[in-house]
């Protein structure tokens, strides 16, 4: 067991903001949301942990009989509880603070901000990612080399990664991954072909790193096309994967062109390469979210082709506009000629290609080549 401290990259930002609002944390299940919330709790003098899962917790949040002397209280899991919104409106429009509310849950808590938000202004949201190659070595205390082995091969979820445990590991990923299919997704859409999901899940890990063919998906699965989509952002509410749409300046026109899907848990991707370019987009949507979150900025990932079919893998734009370019190649050493041709297509943006293990950084007209470990330890998060 490879020991890790008390902090995760979000904890000084969520306790910032308890003060002001209700704090919502989602993301994927078992990122360690729990574990954030208990930590913030270490951090206030006074506090009081209420998990929808106890009966006796239960008890109290319907009855509303926490505390009010604490300075804070978390409501963990309260999404299970279904008008959990019209209830926590209410406490947030009729209490007065303290204490300060903290609510953590993973898919309903995305869900509700898509419609008509009645919450609109009285919380900040926080969507807590895996662990990252920087998190590792700034908050662990991981040397560089050890995180970016460890991410390769267990990803970055907190209990196979510290496990060091293969066999461990394994069995987490099917645990988990029949949790969410078999319990989560029925909580959210009456999915009458739960092989079929998880047949669709099988499917996408195949062809991590390539565009999204929902007429191919529906022929394999023998659905309709529209059904394959509706089932894929079932699964980015649950965040089992994440989308990146092709890049163009307008949206309407990015919309209608094709997607690449991604998973938070890339350990089980077979191909390297795919399970390379997995990692560094994992990497990549992190900090836009937390840029997102916690600097309000505007920050999306795309993928980026022409009617050449000249493609790189990531581009990251901030309101709409490129700001970096990246490219991931597991072991090529070459300068990626899409790359070079749409660094000159867009000056003065940073345009990068990672390899794996590259032992020396170079550049070329404007692109730099750096080495995994190097590049993921100089990003935000």
């Amino acid at each position: 067991m490879v020991a890790m401290n008390n902090e995760r990259y979000l904890l000084g930002a969520i306790n910032a903001d308890l003060g002001k609002k209700m704090v919502f944390i989602g993301g994927p299940r078992q990122v360690g949301k729990t574990y954030l919330s208990k930590r913030l709790l270490d951090l206030n003098a006074s506090d009081q942990y209420l998990n929808w899962d106890s009966s006796a917790h239960r008890k109290i949040i319907l009855g509303k009989t926490w505390d009010r002397t604490k300075a804070l209280v978390v409501f963990d899991e309260l999404h299970k509880y279904r008008p959990w919104k019209s209830w926590l409106k209410g406490v947030f429009d009729t209490e007065e603070r303290p204490p300060a509310v903290l609510v953590t849950g993973s898919a309903r808590l995305n869900v509700f901000r898509r419609g008509g938000d009645s919450m609109m202004g009285r919380y900040f949201y926080f969507r807590l990612h895996p662990f990252s190659l920087r998190e590792l070595v700034e908050y662990c205390d991981w040397p560089p080399e050890t995180a970016l082995a460890a991410l390769w091969e267990r990803g970055g979820f907190p209990e196979p990664l510290f496990s060091e445990s293969a066999l461990d590991a394994a069995r987490w990923r099917k645990s988990r991954l029949e949790t969410i299919i078999r319990e989560d997704a029925l909580t959210l859409e009456n999915v009458r072909h739960l092989a079929s999901l998880e047949l669709l899940v099988d499917l996408l890990r195949e062809r991590v790193g390539s565009p999204i063919s929902y007429k191919a998906l529906s022929e394999d699965l023998g659905v309709s096309p529209q059904t394959v989509k509706s089932w894929i952002d079932l699964l980015e509410r649950l965040y089992l994967v994440f989308s990146v749409t092709s890049y163009h300046r307008s949206l309407a026109r990015a919309l209608k062109k094709e997607i690449k899907v991604y998973f938070y848990d890339y350990s089980d991707i077979g191909d390297g390469g795919a399970r390379f370019e997995n990692l560094i987009a994992s990497h990549l949507m992190k900090e836009a979210h937390y840029l997102e979150d916690v600097q309000g900025r505007r920050v999306s990932l795309h993928t980026l082709k022409d009617k050449e079919k000249r493609e790189v893998d990531f581009l990251v734009a901030e309101n709409g506009r490129p700001i970096e370019l990246v490219e991931a190649k597991l072991g090529r050493d070459s300068f990626s000629a899409p790359l070079m041709y749409y660094a000159r297509r867009f000056p003065g943006i940073a345009a990068t290609q990672v390899v794996k293990d590259l032992p020396e950084s170079r550049s070329r007209d404007g692109v730099r080549m750096v080495g995994a470990r190097d590049f993921l330890t100089g990003r935000g998060v």
